[in-house]
């Protein structure tokens, strides 16, 4: 079966943080939209320990109220352990302004409040829905679509917003898709019932932990407010595909080699599936062309170790919304100079920080114990998300440069 639709005036390819958001503030601008989004929600996924910075961008969007209410997890920061070092930061503790707390949050229940809440706005979103093809050689878009009952659509939109995340609806069809420049890592996740004994772990923060004998290792353990917690071990592809047994064997012989996790964990439980993530990382040639943009983890994911990935959808989603709004209002829109260029601004910034981890100079800074409090406070402004903030040295390209520089000087000082 076919039909043609050419109501909508902006489609958006998937209805997570990015669709959602960017849903939400076009249908407030007055825009008509129609979101296709090719699961059906509520559904799992990784990245539930937001960055203060998005609760700014959520407050935008006019969401934040639907997320102070739903009751999640309160985060005041993130916990640094690597073998006995320990090192905090509170991300209220920062040089720049704005928000110093945010939620550690199941995706399934975050991503699904905010497609409800883009709803209520006005915009409509379709489940079950798969795009199978995009043209945008003509004056306007050509979108083909089919739903689970195996019915096929043509949309005829004015613009197309690409906020599949790892689906990378429109860098696979238009082959946009390049090798990231970041070694292959993989990841092994699931969600426990933690039974941490009270006292023994600050359930504000997010807990990233150092495998004792190989740095490029680590953990994380992020709590949720239901006494449950998400758990993950990220680490060289190679290094997990030379492990024996299953994936939930493997994981928790990854855990067992991690004392004091191991120890906190001993009385957990399963909660769910232990799933693998091969190769996350991912980049495109360009992030718009004539007639589309890509959003978040559909143009570029870096690597979860700071909980980058919502807070670059969701402003992604803020910068191509008011360019769509201004360009479909007959204005010049230079999407180069008003989106690629200042989300890149903070994309950059996390690829510096993410290099650093793995090349040892940003846990070096982390774990040095006589930092300079305002450098400190600087690292804790990126790290709660602040990543556009270009008083900030440790902002933009020179970002890993820089802290390679602090590292050497952190060393020389221990």
């Amino acid at each position: 079966m076919d039909g043609d639709v050419s109501a909508t005036e902006i489609l958006i390819i998937g209805a997570g943080p990015a669709g959602a958001i960017a849903a939400a503030q076009l249908v407030q601008a007055g825009h008509s939209v129609r979101v296709l989004e090719k699961q059906k929600f509520p559904r799992f996924s990784i990245g539930e320990s937001l960055l203060a910075q998005s609760l700014e961008l959520l407050d935008n969007a006019g969401m934040l109220e639907a997320i102070l209410a739903a009751g999640f997890q309160f985060k005041n920061g993130a916990a640094f352990v690597r073998g006995a070092q320990r090192s905090e930061f509170n991300f209220a503790d920062k040089t720049c302004p704005g928000y110093g707390y945010t939620f550690q949050v199941p995706r399934a229940q975050f991503d699904t409040l905010l497609a409800d809440e883009a709803v209520r706005m006005g915009a409509r979103i379709d489940y079950e829905v798969d795009v199978i093809a995009a043209d945008f050689s003509g004056a306007t878009p050509v979108v083909r679509s089919r739903d689970r009952l195996g019915v096929e659509e043509t949309h005829h939109p004015s613009f197309v917003l690409d906020a599949s995340g790892f689906g990378r609806v429109l860098p696979r069809l238009l082959g946009l898709e390049k090798p990231s420049d970041f070694p292959a890592r993989s990841a092994l996740f699931t969600h426990i019932e933690d039974h941490i004994e009270a006292g023994a772990f600050d359930r504000q923060k997010i807990r990233i932990s150092v495998h004792p004998h190989h740095p490029q290792i680590w953990y994380w353990l992020i709590p949720f407010s239901d006494g449950r917690s998400s758990l993950g071990v990220v680490a060289p592809r190679e290094y997990l595909d030379a492990l024996s047994g299953s994936t939930e064997e493997r994981l928790w012989q990854l855990v067992a080699e991690e004392t004091s996790l191991h120890q906190l964990l001993k009385s957990a439980r399963p909660a769910a599936r232990v799933g693998e993530i091969v190769g996350y990382a991912a980049a495109v040639a360009r992030l718009h062309g004539p007639g589309f943009a890509l959003l978040g983890n559909a143009a570029e994911f870096l690597d979860p170790v700071f909980s980058s990935g919502v807070t670059i959808a969701i402003k992604s989603a803020q910068l191509a919304a008011a360019a769509v709004d201004r360009q479909l209002r007959g204005e010049s829109v230079d999407w180069d100079a008003e989106f690629a260029k200042p989300l890149m601004l903070g994309v950059e910034t996390f690829r510096g920080f993410v290099a650093g981890w793995y090349d040892g100079s940003l846990q070096d800074v982390i774990f040095h114990q006589q930092q300079d409090p305002r450098v400190r406070r600087m690292i804790c402004g990126v790290l709660a998300g602040y990543a556009w903030d270009e008083a900030n040295p440790y902002v933009g390209l020179h970002s890993g440069r820089r802290l390679r520089a602090l590292a050497a000087h952190c060393r020389d000082a221990a």
